[in-house]
């Protein structure tokens, strides 16, 4: 008898004839429009974008459907009277038409946050300021080697709200979340990973209290059965366990801690009443910097009830890691390497791709969009592990004053150079580059400045390299 998912059903049930508002036109929402038609919703779209800046396909079909819609810059005026809101992650529940919507009575949701409430199976859940990708793809990829029918959603993958109908009670979801999709979150995954927090996104948060409380909601609605990944080298998240209610497991690459798993003299252990064990030799990992093996404890954690060790193993010691990230662009015949990790948008991220190379030769590309983030704390790795920093976007001219108040202290010769844009920085680094260097570039800045995102950024980097550097 084929599985009949009851709670989706009755959701479905509800949304007919309700009226309903999508807000954004984002990755995540475009499905739900074909959704929502199919259920006979009274359906709005809302987006900031002006009609002729929005894909003319999904107008087409936003008219094809007969679907009401407000779009430009006071988009939300017409948001009055609906039963259920689908926001993006952009758009935060504190915006005021939102919050009277939801005083009034409309269900304020998102479209992972009804995967989580609907999913007939389990459901990973994976957070933080830094390694959430690699972290979720590790553990989607060792549950589909030890032969899981897995579906990998939220942050990355595809949108998986019009997937839940397939989905089994056997099968499990594994989602990255980030800040904005948990805020006013109502449920929680049931293993939950955080793998750290430090200031970041400041510039859309109202502060750093609100980022930390929308981080909580991953295991904030656990029950005794949830399991809890925490990372016990981060003062803010090693404080969470006092706050859960289901089991918590820590990971660290600087204590020795009871129970968990460690990073230690190049292996990971797991740590059980005070002893350890050997689990994994990280010399076998294709990724490297202690980050990559504080990631694979996240992935160890959230599978090891799930998986043979063989599955761990095999993923381990095979993933290349994800595009974007510490992703080696070009190797000359010098033996320069080129290295592109545009994901990397605040200070903490850019430090752990620095200490990822054991030489002290790197030619740094940093900046871009500013979050209001700190880069006092970026001086002092840029000074230990680089050779020249190449600037530009709008924190430059932060990170160049950080970065000479640094040089201050140390009386060091460090060459700093100002670029108008990315291919005039890989220029200059193809100039002052010399044998056995690295040239990194990690912009511990968002990319709003000068591209539409992250992805877009280290794409453009990857082309100038491989156009200009022989």
């Amino acid at each position: 008898m084929d599985y009949i998912n009851e709670k989706l059903q009755e959701f479905n049930n509800y949304l007919k004839n309700r009226k309903v508002a999508i807000i954004g036109l984002g990755v995540s929402n475009i499905p739900l429009i074909e959704y929502l038609h199919k259920l006979n919703s009274i359906v709005t779209v809302f987006d900031s974008k002006e009609m002729d800046k929005i894909d003319s396909q999904i107008i087409e079909r936003i008219m094809n459907y007969g679907m009401s819609y407000s779009f430009g810059e006071k988009y939300l005026e017409k948001l009055v009277g609906f039963d259920i809101i689908f926001r993006s992650p952009s758009c935060l529940p504190i915006v005021p038409e939102l919050v009277k919507e939801a005083q009034r009575g409309a269900i304020i949701t998102t479209e992972i946050e009804m995967v989580i409430e609907l999913a007939p199976c389990l459901v990973i859940g994976v957070t933080g300021s830094d390694g959430k990708t690699t972290t979720t793809t590790l553990i989607h990829e060792i549950l589909k080697q030890d032969g899981y029918n897995c579906y990998l959603g939220g942050n990355i993958g595809t949108p998986l709200f019009t997937k839940v109908k397939d989905m089994k009670p056997e099968d499990i979801v594994v989602l990255e979340l980030s800040s904005f999709q948990l805020m006013n979150m109502k449920i929680s995954p049931k293993i939950s990973v955080i793998t750290n927090i430090t200031p970041n996104h400041l510039n859309i948060h109202t502060d750093m209290e609100e980022y930390v409380e929308a981080k909580k909601n991953i295991f904030k609605y656990q029950d005794e059965n949830g399991i809890l990944i925490l990372n016990y080298d981060n003062e803010i998240t090693k404080e969470f366990e006092k706050e859960t209610k289901g089991k918590v497991i820590f990971f660290s690459s600087k204590s020795k801690i009871r129970d968990g798993y460690i990073v230690d003299d190049g292996k990971i252990k797991i740590c059980e009443n005070g002893l350890r064990r050997h689990v994994f030799d990280t010399r076998n990992m294709i990724l490297r910097g202690v980050h990559n093996f504080e990631n694979a404890c996240c992935a160890i954690s959230a599978t090891k009830d799930l998986v043979k060790k063989e599955s761990v193993d095999t993923v381990l010691t095979e993933f290349k890691g994800v595009e974007h990230r510490l992703e080696l662009v070009k190797e000359t015949k010098t033996r320069i390497k080129w290295y592109n990790d545009s994901v990397s948008s605040s200070p903490t991220r850019t430090i752990a791709g620095l200490n990822a190379f054991a030489l002290k030769n790197i030619v740094l590309i940093a900046g871009g969009y500013d979050k209001n983030l700190d880069y006092s704390v970026l001086a002092k790795p840029i000074i230990d592990n680089c050779k020249s920093l190449i600037l530009l976007g709008q924190t430059s001219e932060k990170i160049e004053k950080a970065v000479n108040m640094e040089i201050k202290k140390t009386k060091n010769n460090f060459p700093i150079y100002k670029c108008k844009d990315l291919k005039d920085a890989v220029e200059i680094a193809n100039k002052i580059a010399v044998r056995g260097d690295i040239v990194l570039f990690s912009p511990a800045s968002a990319s709003f400045d000068m591209f539409k995102n992250f992805s877009e950024r280290g794409d453009i980097f990857k082309s100038y390299v491989n156009e200009i550097v022989k």
